[in-house]
């Protein structure tokens, strides 16, 4: 029989014959259509990226140029391009490198230590509590959180200094006291930002806890994990994810704070709370060195990129 006897006179293939080439993805878009779909999808978008390229990409550019000049305050005629002069005066300033100690003790004191851990405990003891006890409690930690920076930083300088609130309950209680901002500075602003930022962690673990399934902690109980044991390998293990967000915001908020320490002690005495951010404007406004300020802020955001890191990479664990 011939190929022609084979097919039905529709011109059509007959039953069972494979489909051509073009029958099998008759619906597929063609490339072009397929771009014009994601341009379409991506439009809205561009109002957004403008402004970002604006309002924070050009400022970023500017102040990177910045950093490589000798740009100063004093009125000076001309700027120079000195390269990498104001990075190399860095290394070898003797204040830079207090700076830099010093900040990591805060961060770790302040963040990592007060913040992170308080908050954890606030957010455990919380569920416990009674309904009373949980709204004044999560009242007054929030209130603490909401305040401006500066209003908290006169508010714990009252709190600190020789003649104030610490000191008169120490003596109170018939123990010894001491001036606090200038025997114990770095402590002392590390503490004050414990107590204003400890909200924010108190509410992400909150959340977190809430996540956990009740089955869970049952069975943990009925098998005799309990107290630090049953927080060791259940809850934490399970709210893992949030312990790292929570360290990588909580660790670049520190990193950034300014007027709660210039509130209290100004960096000093003789620069020993002095984080970067203090040292930074110190230079740059104090000192009118603004290319050597910019330097300044430029490795402080590579401090605070390297943390950020660390803390991604603790979030891209699976529990």
């Amino acid at each position: 029989m011939s190929t022609a006897a084979a097919r039905p006179a529709s011109g059509r293939p007959a039953a069972g014959a494979a489909p051509g080439p073009r029958s099998r993805h008759p619906h597929r878009p063609r490339p072009r259509h397929l771009r014009r779909q994601r341009a379409l999808r991506r439009l809205p978008l561009v109002p957004a990226t403008l402004l970002m390229l604006l309002f924070l990409g050009g400022p970023i550019g500017y102040c990177v140029g910045i950093a490589f000049t000798d740009m100063r305050l004093t009125g000076a005629s001309t700027t120079e391009f000195v390269g990498l002069d104001n990075f190399r005066r860095a290394f070898t300033d003797d204040g830079f490198r207090n700076a830099v100690v010093l900040t990591l003790v805060f961060t770790l004191i302040s963040s990592v230590l007060g913040q992170n851990t308080l908050g954890l405990a606030l957010a455990g003891l919380m569920r416990r509590a009674s309904r009373p006890v949980r709204t004044v409690t999560g009242s007054l930690v929030i209130a603490a959180w909401v305040l401006p920076e500066i209003v908290a930083g006169f508010l714990l300088y009252a709190f600190f200094r020789r003649e104030g609130t610490l000191n008169a309950i120490l003596d109170v209680a018939h123990l010894p006291s001491q001036n606090w901002l200038f025997t114990l500075p770095i402590l002392a602003v590390a503490l004050a930002n414990v107590w204003r930022g400890t909200a924010f962690s108190m509410l992400v673990y909150s959340a977190a806890l809430s996540g956990i399934p009740q089955e869970i902690t049952e069975a943990a109980e009925v098998d005799g994990a309990r107290g630090f044991r049953r927080l060791w390998h259940i809850t934490l293990p399970l709210i893992r994810r949030s312990v790292g967000t929570n360290l990588m915001l909580n660790t670049l908020q520190t990193l950034s704070v300014f007027g709660l320490i210039w509130a209290m002690t100004r960096g000093g005495p003789a620069g020993r709370s002095q984080t970067l951010p203090v040292f930074m404007y110190d230079q740059a406004f104090g000192k009118a060195l603004i290319g050597y300020g910019t330097a300044v802020a430029l490795l402080l955001l590579l401090v605070g990129a390297v943390f950020s890191v660390a803390w991604l990479r603790l979030l891209r664990t699976e529990v």
